[in-house]
């Protein structure tokens, strides 16, 4: 007769896979997807290094995964707040200070889903959710033009401009570190308070002149 999981050691199985992902999240949180070694993970997640191949067949297997629940919990952040109530405007605005301020509340885990080297399987799934925050928005822009609140355009074109901007402009306040010409690293200080608020305005601004259309 072939063996058959009970319902015990599927729970119990479901149970590790879910503890991994959590702390080689935390680690991705603290140190980057370079820091969630697979020896560090076992670690934390007391259990033994091979029990993660059970699960994951390879550490780029693994951080793919991590990429994608924490880019799916931010991009639905991003979403709900383009599908709000109130004005095109107002719920444009909205969405790009959710972005913004989520990014820069949790800056070494949006510098990794962000601009990180990675593994090409974790690239191939920041390439997906690009495409994801640019529909979202695209969607949005399509409303407002119809609606008569922003300028007719080509809402894909503008859309996907619109999450390069918010991702290339971003990168440099997450930065972690910084590499000199003579190869020291020094670490970036962080943002104030004041200084985060006035990067998000300036993106808010920055996305009504481009994609509204308004001043």
């Amino acid at each position: 007769m072939a063996y058959r999981p009970t319902e015990h050691t599927q729970s119990k199985k479901a149970g590790t896979r879910q503890r991994i992902l959590k702390e080689a999240r935390s680690l991705v949180a603290q140190g980057g997807f370079a820091a969630a070694a697979v020896a560090q993970v076992a670690r934390r997640s007391d259990i033994a290094t091979g029990t993660i191949y059970r699960h994951f067949p390879s550490k780029a297997e693994l951080v793919a995964e991590v990429f994608c629940h924490a880019s799916q919990f931010e991009l639905e952040a991003v979403t709900q707040a383009t599908l709000q109530q109130g004005s095109c405007k107002a719920r444009l605005l909205q969405a790009v200070e959710t972005f913004a301020d989520r990014a820069l509340r949790a800056p070494r885990l949006a510098y990794a889903l962000i601009a990180e080297p990675v593994d090409p399987l974790v690239e191939k799934e920041r390439l997906t959710y690009r495409f994801a925050y640019a529909e979202a928005f695209e969607d949005l822009i399509n409303e407002a033009i119809e609606a008569g609140e922003f300028v007719p355009q080509d809402a894909s074109v503008s859309a996907a401009a619109l999450v390069g901007m918010l991702s290339e402009s971003l990168v440099g306040p997450l930065a972690p570190q910084i590499e000199s010409y003579d190869e020291q690293i020094t670490q970036r200080e962080a943002l104030t308070e004041k200084e985060k608020r006035a990067l998000i305005d300036s993106l808010k601004a920055l996305a009504l002149r481009s994609v509204a259309g308004i001043v």
